[in-house]
């Protein structure tokens, strides 16, 4: 008896064969996962997932991030599950690899090892792991931006119909975090790269202006449709009320008010603190030493808003060598070799699988003793199961990427733009970009935080890959006259037709503080010495910072 049709069997026997080392790679992969969910059921918590599912609840936006996580997880409350959510986003993780191996070998035609190798970094990293199974944004705002690029670098050529498409996602990816906002101009720049040696005719110029066009619009309509959302809740016609206190935070570091003509609106925002004698840039957001407060609480109002951003503008426009070096700081430690405990012990572990669930403060609602309980109609609490929880606690442990080889891999891959640029370093200036502004992006506007680096990681990866690409423009690939057949599979010619996207088994549509640059923040937060070192200390990745129990069997 056949347990499945030949029609379905053999085609995936043969795209399994010819895909051989991918799939060997991607299996062991899996397996991890379904490890990470039997023994941490079903979630894991991170300080700012509270407010995410807060959102998802009552359907309100929040005022300090865009509530397109909670859109999603509001998508999936029918369920009642966070098992489905922490799966979905594993399964997105895996996705992103599907798409950076597709695209280095199938469409630009990499070695299969140089292909894989981009791979592991997502498939394998254990904070990679962590992360999409933390109630958290990142994973989805990893998906959706990778799909974006995938869209566009997939045909030789894309159409102002592959543009809408990449519009869309990057609008959503940016409902999700807010730099997401950042990636449009990179998209644009890649755009106006790809067809400024054809400008001048008119074939070339109507392509540019139709793919500006496209992208612009598509981007525009999700952010304008959210922000009349958050105008029908808050009366104000924005996507957040917290740019301008994020970046007040980040020219804390160093502003000093003598050295700025500030007008008396503004007076109250400087502190007599010297700067190297300040904290880090979150306490002046989430505690009380931040003058923000001096307005009253909570910050996130449009009128503290205002007011810090004004300042914050002043600072950088009276001392931009400082901001720069403040930018170039925390820029910096997204290449250091070891993890720092940063910014607290407390939150360093939540990037952990720890030895217990992290406590879910009461907010009674509903008859439920949280939001939390309310979404699952349950014990929102992570049940840690051993030895399943013991074997992915290991692996994290040992098993990651280290800021320093990252850097590398950055480097590997401007050099195949600079290099390789008639073969595939066009296409590889798309993900390098991408990666480095979802670090400085971070750094510029609020902090450096280390699951901004894992979500950077995998755009450096596709990057680096690209500079071994053997396929020349013109050469078989997606183009005129072909389209993808599948998102791994063979390309086939098909006669008359324009690649503009992606398969139907590429790309699914719906795809994670994803806070966007604005890190959460909890009291007792180390003070800042020389340097932006802190006084915690460099920790290893296994390193729990609380008095836990002993494991329970």
């Amino acid at each position: 008896m056949r347990v499945m049709p030949a029609g379905v069997w053999r085609p995936t026997a043969r795209l399994i064969a010819g895909n051989r080392l991918f799939a060997i790679a991607l299996v062991p992969a899996l397996l991890l996962r379904v490890d990470a969910e039997l023994g941490y059921r079903w979630q894991a918590w991170f300080n700012d997932s509270f407010s995410y599912v807060d959102a998802a609840v009552t359907l309100t936006p929040n005022t300090a991030r865009p509530s397109g996580y909670p859109l999603f997880l509001w998508l999936l409350s029918p369920f009642h599950s966070y098992l489905l959510v922490t799966a979905s986003q594993h399964l997105m993780g895996l996705l992103v690899a599907v798409m950076i191996y597709a695209l280095a070998k199938r469409r630009l035609g990499a070695p299969s090892w140089v292909a894989v190798l981009a791979t592991l970094p997502v498939l394998y990293d254990g904070f990679e792991i962590q992360l999409e199974h933390l109630i958290m944004a990142d994973t989805l705002f990893l998906f959706l931006v990778m799909a974006a690029l995938t869209v566009v670098l997939w045909p030789q050529r894309p159409s102002w119909r592959a543009w809408l498409t990449a519009g869309v996602l990057l609008g959503l990816a940016t409902l999700v975090r807010s730099n997401g906002l950042s990636l449009v101009p990179v998209f644009g720049v890649y755009l106006l790269v790809r067809c400024w040696p054809r400008w001048r005719d008119r074939l070339g110029c109507t392509r540019l202006v139709a793919g500006i066009a496209a992208l612009a619009v598509a981007c525009a309509v999700p952010v304008f449709g959210y922000e009349a959302w958050y105008k029908s809740a808050h009366g104000q016609f924005a996507m957040t009320e917290s740019t301008g206190v994020f970046l007040y935070s980040r020219v804390m570091t160093f502003a000093d008010c003598s050295r700025m003509s500030l007008p008396t609106d503004l007076l109250a925002l400087c502190t007599t603190t010297p700067p190297d004698q300040r904290p880090i840039a979150q306490a002046y957001i989430w505690t009380q030493v931040s003058p923000l407060y001096r307005f009253g609480s909570p910050v996130f109002t449009p009128t503290t808003n205002k007011l810090a951003e004004e300042f914050a503008i002043k600072a950088i426009e009276a001392q931009p060598g400082d901001y720069a070096r403040a930018v170039w700081d925390d820029t910096a430690a997204s290449f250091d070799w070891n993890r720092s405990v940063f910014p607290n012990g407390q939150t360093y572990d939540d990037y952990l699988f720890g030895y217990h669930s992290v406590t879910v403060p009461p907010s009674p609602y509903r008859g439920y003793p949280s939001v939390e309980a309310y979404y699952a109609r349950g014990n929102p609490a992570t049940v840690v199961v051993n030895p399943f929880a013991r074997v992915i606690r290991l692996w994290q442990r040992y098993v990651w990427l280290p800021g320093t080889v990252y850097g590398l891999i950055l480097l590997v891959g401007l050099f195949g733009v600079a290099a390789r640029w008639r073969r595939a370093g066009r296409e590889a200036l798309l993900p390098w970009l991408c990666s480095v502004a979802l670090i400085v992006g971070p750094a510029a506007t609020a902090e450096f935080d280390y699951r901004y680096v894992t979500t950077a990681v995998p755009f450096a990866c596709l990057a680096a890959a690209l500079a071994f690409a053997r396929r020349t423009e013109g050469a078989a690939g997606a183009g005129p006259g072909r389209v993808a057949a599948s998102a791994i599979g063979s390309v086939r010619s098909v006669d008359g037709l324009s690649g503009t996207g992606i398969s139907s088994t590429g790309i699914s549509s719906t795809g994670i503080s994803g806070t966007g640059g604005e890190p959460g923040g909890t009291p007792g937060l180390p003070r800042r010495v020389p340097g932006r070192r802190l006084s915690g200390g460099l920790a290893k990745a296994g390193d729990d910072q609380r008095d836990l129990p002993p494991d329970a069997t």
